[in-house]
């Protein structure tokens, strides 16, 4: 509802008291301006502009003066003299630039981490040396980190692989883009990352507090799978044979890379999942 439009006298201009209207048009502001008692709210300024809200007997208008005098209407503001809001594409900007400015920060203390684990071993490191290796403190480390443990073992892959598993060609056995994601991601990992790859998989096989929390988080890596496997086979995240699946490809995946450790990383860690799945697509027929 939209406030009626002054005229030269104020008894015709004001609705009824019990009416409680805000006018945003720029024929209101000017001509209540004019005509009706109003009560101002201190002024502020922004770009170069003054901003004035006047509270009247029925509604709230703010205008803002530019350099000539002149006034111009703005939104209204609730009659407290505050600055409006930002635009709507940059307070949704925000929650992005913040999440990636997280990432950087883990990222930098993982680096830290992997540094200090191959100068002076797991034990030996602790969570304070690798906040000041980091330049930041202790209780930024557990923002993103809640144990020693999942510096070592998280990363952004999750995102990464249910994104590249979604473009996939629907039509596509589950099994092969599993394959073909998976064994992209390694390579990867192996041509850009192959000290921390190599550090990660020797820390899973030597120390079994890394090793179990590898394995709790291996089950939210199986969580995102239910959901790209139910979408891929039209039933239900939450179906036993969908969990199975996912929560067995997961397993198979972390026992391949252990078994790769284990054997001192000769082989091709592509080559086994390959051979993983194999023994997956045939049934687990051996």
């Amino acid at each position: 509802m939209t406030a009626t439009t002054a005229s030269t006298t104020p008894s015709t201009a004001v609705p009824p008291p019990s009416r409680k209207l805000t006018t945003h048009s720029a024929a209101t502001t000017t001509a209540d301006a004019l005509t009706i008692p109003r009560t101002p709210v201190a002024p502020f300024r922004t770009s170069g502009r003054i901003h004035r809200t006047y509270t009247y007997p029925t509604h709230i208008v703010t205008c803002t003066t530019d350099s000539r005098g002149a006034p111009r209407p703005m939104p209204d503001n609730g009659g407290h003299g505050r600055r409006h809001p930002p635009p709507l594409r940059r307070r949704r900007a925000a929650p992005a630039a913040a999440r990636a400015q997280e990432a950087q920060d883990a990222d930098r203390d993982r680096t830290a981490t992997y540094r200090l684990i191959a100068e002076q071993g797991y034990e030996a490191t602790t969570v304070e040396q690798i906040a000041e290796a980091a330049e930041v403190s202790p209780s930024t480390v557990f923002r993103y980190f809640p144990a020693k443990e999942d510096i070592v073992i998280t990363d952004e892959y999750d995102p990464l692989m249910e994104a590249a598993l979604r473009a996939r060609p629907p039509g596509e056995p589950l099994v092969e883009s599993l394959r073909t994601v998976v064994t992209q991601a390694l390579r990867h990992s192996l041509d850009h990352e192959p000290e921390e790859m190599l550090l990660r998989t020797k820390l899973l096989t030597e120390v079994p507090a890394v090793r179990a929390r590898m394995m709790h988080s291996m089950s939210a890596t199986g969580r995102m799978l239910c959901a790209v496997v139910a979408e891929r086979t039209g039933r239900r995240a939450d179906e036993l044979e969908v969990r199975v699946f996912s929560m067995g490809f997961v397993a198979a995946l972390m026992e391949t890379t252990v078994y790769w450790a284990e054997h001192g990383r000769q082989d091709d860690l592509a080559g086994l999942v390959d051979r993983t799945l194999d023994t997956l697509g045939n049934g687990f027929r051996l």
